[in-house]
């Protein structure tokens, strides 16, 4: 159906139909009201090209999933780094919850330097942290692989996904643990560094034992460097006070 011609508010376009032709966009954007908040929550949610189907494909397959992501099909999956926010966001609630953290990592005695506000900082704000933490892994992934045609950037999208089901993992065994009061979050950390090895490796080459060997490597040399830059940040933002 044909209407008055108007001007896009999105791109300024001329436009005589109910969408932009140039960038989609709705002459008639309906007004915000729980019908729509409900319809994005369900459009992240839903199985179909939605967070549950992106799990189960990074679950199943995540280096063929991951390289169809960079090659050919952007649709498929959640985009990264809403995926590894909103995880590392449930894996936030999930301790929280159950205080699981504050067994396992204690800064009273330091909370007043500054490595024990930049570390009490990453607690606080995971999906960031691990968005800077994946591009240390990526740094390293990029050096042993650099054979392969991935630039950083696209290395760094593959460690979102994986870094996302970690914090699934990390959330499963906090719940585990919250629920039956069994520690069990140092068997999800070598659980998340074995998806995380697997991973990569099949990213890059599943079928050669090296792929694996350079993955678990990348994976354990991105961890250090990150934690150690953020003492020497701390120790330096400690001197530089005094």
């Amino acid at each position: 159906m044909l209407i008055n011609t108007m001007t896009c508010s999105n791109c300024r376009s001329t436009v005589d139909t109910n969408f932009c032709g140039n960038c989609g966009q709705p002459i008639q954007i309906k007004r915000i009201d729980k019908d729509y908040v409900l319809h994005e929550i369900w459009h992240i949610l839903h199985f179909d090209k939605g967070i549950f189907f992106t799990i189960k494909e990074l679950l199943t397959r995540p280096g063929q999933n991951v390289k169809e992501f960079i090659a050919a099909n952007r649709s498929r999956l959640v985009k990264p780094i809403i995926f590894i926010i909103i995880t590392s966001l449930i894996y936030t609630l999930t301790s929280n919850f159950f205080h699981i953290e504050k067994g396992y990592v204690n800064f009273d005695g330091a909370k007043q330097s500054a490595i024990g506000i930049i570390f009490s900082w990453i607690q606080h704000h995971y999906g960031y942290a691990n968005i800077i933490m994946g591009m240390y892994i990526a740094f390293w992934a990029k050096l042993f692989f650099r054979k392969y045609d991935y630039n950083f950037f696209e290395i760094l999208i593959l460690l979102c996904f994986i870094m996302g089901i970690g914090m699934l993992l990390f959330s499963v065994f906090a719940l585990i643990e919250g629920l039956t009061k069994v520690s069990l979050m140092n068997i999800s950390g070598a659980l998340a560094m074995l998806y995380s090895t697997w991973a990569i490796g099949q990213f890059f080459d599943q079928k050669k034992v090296a792929s694996y060997f350079k993955a678990l490597v990348s994976y354990i040399l991105g961890m250090i460097v990150f934690s150690l830059s953020l003492v020497l940040l701390g120790l330096l933002i400690d001197f530089l006070k005094f």
